[in-house]
């Protein structure tokens, strides 16, 4: 009798998740499968195609909306899970935004590739499949965020048993070292790429970085002389900006003349944070059409459109987590706008999600920082303007700060010279063999 409610036990189990294409018979032999569908609060469990690991798959994690305060209700998370074995560490990767693209056959993410290691991959709450409904911005905090992770972590640690890291790309990356100032204990390694320490919605650092710091003298005078013909060129080029936004359906909470001023005040940073070419900036006699195709691709309008899928960033960087802002001296006389001074609420940020900024965060991760015992390595690139805001090393021999020389925010481990490269390989390998 009890071998047939087993039975029939996994039959349900497997009528209640949604299994793909794959055989009823098929499903029951996959063990690994019905580990994780049998884990607390796991649902929707989908096996998805994989290059890069036998086993593969995508799941969601029902998590309370406020850590504090149950009543608030829940919403469902997505996971990506990517099994290189059990035996084998984990990374958990802190995504800052959506985790569509984890979804690729070929997706593996650098720490895991160099330490053969599992990935759990956790889309960040209020993007894509991870948003609640209904929408309320009261519970997007960043603690919040970090008890989505503890709680992810807390349940894949019944099947992942080893070594655990925590890793993430930029706004991940800033998740990353979040996570670990809530929950030290969690991990035995961060690895935070590009991770940016901001202490104001406009942070104030960025604007004397890119003005004094990215790239030769030479190269910034050619972006400002750029950015100078662009304005002086508005006759010509205004008609041509706004024919594409009104093609491209971009809709703005600002006029367009003043979204033409911001896209401008935008190039130098999108410059230097993807680590542009500066030969192919045109000079001051190129012709309208070079221009305007270069400015297009280097700082395109639809980074200030309304309603944007990426309003929850505007909306914690606004309460939160800290920004950029423009430097508009040099242009004075060609600007519509008059100041750039209070930019994100006017165009980013949905009603029903204006905060006042709290520096708490702020203050809690810089002293984390400076005063931790935890292991963590941060990876910058030298001209990336996020680097402005990074975070201090400290004289500790388990908060390592290696930054690649010109680098910029594609800057890796592996995008590093060798010496570096060899420290932080050597480094990891020390870490995790403790």
């Amino acid at each position: 009798m009890k071998q047939t409610f087993k039975l029939l036990r996994v039959l349900l189990l497997f009528t209640a998740f949604s299994i793909g294409t794959s055989s009823l018979w098929a499903a029951v032999t996959d063990s690994l499968l019905l580990k994780i569908a049998a884990l607390k609060n796991v649902s929707s469990v989908q096996r998805l195609e994989s290059t890069q690991f036998k086993d593969k798959y995508v799941l969601f994690i029902e998590q309370p909306l406020d850590q504090k305060n149950p009543s608030a209700g829940s919403f469902k998370q997505r996971i990506f899970v990517m099994n290189a074995g059990e035996d084998r560490p984990t990374v958990i990767v802190t995504e800052g935004y959506g985790a569509a693209y984890a979804a690729s056959p070929r997706y593996r993410d650098e720490i895991s590739r160099l330490l053969n290691a599992n990935i759990i991959f956790v889309e960040h709450r209020y993007f894509l499949e991870s948003t609640p409904k209904p929408l309320n911005w009261k519970y997007l905090t960043a603690e919040n965020s970090a008890f989505d992770l503890h709680n992810v972590t807390t349940i894949f640690k019944q099947l992942y048993k080893g070594k655990w890291i925590a890793t993430g790309i930029s706004k991940g990356g800033q998740t990353a070292l979040i996570y670990r100032a809530f929950f030290p204990d969690d991990v035995d390694v961060s690895v935070p790429y590009v991770a940016p320490l901001c202490k104001g919605r406009e942070d104030g650092r960025h604007e004397p970085f890119l003005r004094n710091f990215a790239g030769t003298q030479q190269e910034r005078e050619i972006l400002t002389n750029f950015q100078k013909e662009v304005l002086k060129r508005r006759g010509e080029l205004q008609p041509k900006f706004d024919s594409l936004c009104n093609v491209k359906g971009y809709k703005f909470n600002l006029p367009l003349e003043e979204i033409y001023d911001y896209s401008i005040l935008e190039l130098p940073f999108s410059f230097w944070q993807w680590g542009s070419p500066i030969a192919e900036v045109p000079g001051e006699g190129a012709v309208t059409a070079e221009i305007f195709k270069y400015w297009m691709k280097t700082s395109s309008p639809d980074y200030f459109i309304n309603n944007s899928p990426t309003a929850a960033f505007f909306v914690q960087a606004n309460r939160e987590l800290g920004y950029y802002g423009y430097d508009t001296k040099p242009f004075k006389g060609l600007l519509k706008i008059k100041n750039s001074k209070g930019y994100m609420g006017k165009l980013f940020i949905p009603r029903g999600a204006e905060f006042k900024f709290d520096k708490a965060l702020y203050k809690k991760l810089k002293k984390f920082v400076a005063t931790t015992d935890e292991k963590m390595l941060f990876i910058y690139g030298e001209f990336d303007p996020w680097s402005s805001v990074k975070v201090n090393e400290p004289k500790n021999d388990n908060v390592v700060v290696l930054v690649e020389p010109k680098g910029s925010h594609r800057s890796r481990i592996s995008t590093m010279p060798e010496d570096l490269k060899k420290r932080a390989v050597e480094t990891l390998n020390r870490w995790l063999a403790h």
